[in-house]
């Protein structure tokens, strides 16, 4: 979902800024391909975790407790790594920018989009980031002229979109407020995107350091609205607090973890290539492990959105 943490390698972004393969390449003891597997189950799963956590706890709570854990587990390997955080007041200024358009406003979206419409549907959402993104794109860059191809691409994408959604028949079935949260969400991750571009690069600061620093900024922005919104949980039940604990630290932590290490060994044309996938999973998990219910044009609307996406993608 995805959506990633780092201020310099957010994703689920082909946009994004990708670090650069090393000069020689440590060895590692999964093959690449079985960590994309495992980081588009675990992208894709994310939005089964945030349905099942909000089905307990308030969506900001939901979101904080992401951040919490994912958090953690940056945390974690920056000293076992013994790296520092950036320092600056610029840095971290820019840095609180980026965790508000790429961690705590998407999250909070996409979990109050889930109490009223299915995993599946705000997974699809997800996908039009990259349509998004060249929209942002072309708006904030005079210089970037899209293609004809890129533009049908846009167009292809949108109308995917209105494919899912049921467009001819009125909407019907979709929760339209929700629907919007999602869409929303999948724009502040462009916007972010576009932001980090031209603020965050250069700064001699490690990725790893970088988006420990976004991803702990976003844990404070989250502390401070989130018990303004609603009254802090009473109970934990296990499975949704399970839920929350996976979507932060498999989702937020250790994915960022597992992509870093794939732009590093196999460049970030190959690893952007898990943005496909993740809304094929969400939604299969959301039908077989929820039992979401899934017309025709849901599937069909998903793969013109996916399409449209990736050409938008080409230069």
């Amino acid at each position: 979902m995805k959506a990633m943490t780092s201020a310099t390698t957010a994703a689920p972004s082909p946009a994004a800024e990708q670090p650069a393969a090393p000069a020689t390449r440590p060895r590692r003891l999964l093959d690449w391909r079985i960590r994309f597997g495992v980081l588009a189950l675990v992208w894709g799963f994310s939005f089964l975790f945030i349905k099942v956590g909000t089905e307990a706890f308030a969506p900001l709570y939901v979101t904080l407790g992401r951040m919490v854990f994912g958090t953690a587990v940056l945390l974690t390997v920056l000293v076992a790594k013994r790296e520092r955080l950036p320092r600056g007041a610029r840095v971290w200024g820019h840095l609180a920018v980026a965790a508000f358009f790429l961690n705590a406003l998407p999250f909070s979206l996409f979990a109050y989009a889930e109490t009223t419409i299915p995993s599946t549907l705000a997974g699809i959402c997800n996908a039009a980031s990259p349509l998004w993104g060249m929209v942002v794109a072309v708006a904030v860059v005079s210089d970037d002229r899209p293609t004809r191809q890129r533009v049908a691409g846009l167009g292809l994408g949108f109308a995917g979109v209105l494919t899912v959604l049921g467009a001819w028949q009125g909407f019907s079935g979709q929760d339209p407020v929700g629907t919007a949260l999602a869409l929303i969400a999948s724009l502040s991750y462009a916007i972010g995107w576009a932001y980090v571009r031209h603020t965050l690069a250069g700064t001699g600061n490690s990725h790893l350091a970088m988006s420990s620093g976004q991803l702990l900024l976003g844990t404070v922005q989250l502390a401070v609205a989130a018990p303004l919104a609603a009254p802090a949980p009473g109970s934990f039940p296990l499975l949704p607090l399970l839920s929350v604990l996976a979507l932060g630290a498999l989702g937020t932590g250790v994915a960022f973890l597992i992509q870093y290490g794939l732009v590093a060994e196999v460049g970030p044309t190959t690893a952007m290539m898990v943005t496909y996938f993740v809304p094929v999973i969400a939604t299969a998990a959301g039908v077989l492990i929820l039992g979401e219910h899934l017309s025709w044009n849901t599937p069909v609307g998903a793969l013109i959105i996916l399409v449209g996406a990736a050409l938008t993608q080409r230069r």
